[in-house]
Parts: C-alpha cells; structure tokens; sequence
C-alpha cells in the first residue's frame, strides 16, 4: 500500500478509535464516581447548569478519557503507519487537543482543570503513543 495513503489511515483509524475509547470512559464515568445530587452529566445543558457543582473528584474521568483515547488512538496510528509513526501519533493527538479547546470552551470549565487536561492529556500521551512504536 503506498505509504502515504497508509499513513493518512493510519491517522483517521486512530482519531476514530481513541475517539470510541474516550466516548466509552466518558459513558462509565459517572457509573464509577457519582456526580452531585441534581447533578445532569448526559446532556450538554446539564453540564453547563451544573459545572460549579463538580468537585475536583467529578474530573478524574474526564481527563482519564482524553489522556487514554488519545493515547489509544496515537498508539494504533503509529502502530499502522507505514513510515513517520511518531508524527502520526502526535497528528492523532493534535486533533484530539483541538477538541479538548473546543471542549473547554463551550464547558467553561475550572482553569485548573483547563491546564492539566491541555497539558497533560493530549501532546505527552500522543507522544507516548508513538514512542511506544518506534522500534515496530
């Protein structure tokens, strides 16, 4: 297969992925740590009405969903591509950093949580991803 046609899905079957896996811990979150009593986490209005009644512990799920989908999805890209695979995990995580602003934007959510989640959860685990591949 030519390599760049490889690497172009490699990219989008890692963005789909990681997204399927970040859509998957988002889902069982609030199964796994509750939110506050009259707390809506299944609708976007919800969460707006409702953001200043999170706790910090009502966060651990969602930046464990943006850090493990974007490493899912860089790992496999880089573990597809046919040439450049840690640039095609750090291209997967571009994306989902673009929607991790885009996120942070339409939620306002907590300034702390914004730096830990911009900082950690997308550049270093799409990094990973694609180290985690460099000798394949």
């Amino acid at each position: 297969m030519n390599p760049y046609l490889r690497n172009t899905l490699a990219v989008i079957i890692g963005c789909i992925v990681g997204g399927v896996v970040n859509m998957a811990i988002v889902l069982a979150g609030p199964h796994i740590i509750p939110p506050p009593e009259g707390v809506d986490m299944t609708t976007m209005e919800g969460l707006l009405a409702s953001m200043h009644l999170l706790k910090p512990v009502n966060f651990i799920m969602p930046f464990l969903a943006h850090a493990l989908g974007t490493l899912a999805g860089a790992f496999l890209a880089a573990r597809i591509a046919a040439t450049q695979k840690t640039w095609m995990a750090l291209l997967v995580g571009l994306g989902f950093l673009i929607g991790g602003i885009m996120n942070i934007q339409m939620l306002s959510s907590p300034l702390w949580f914004s730096i830990l989640d911009l900082g950690l959860a997308y550049f270093p685990m799409a990094f990973l991803g694609g180290f985690l591949n460099k000798n394949q």
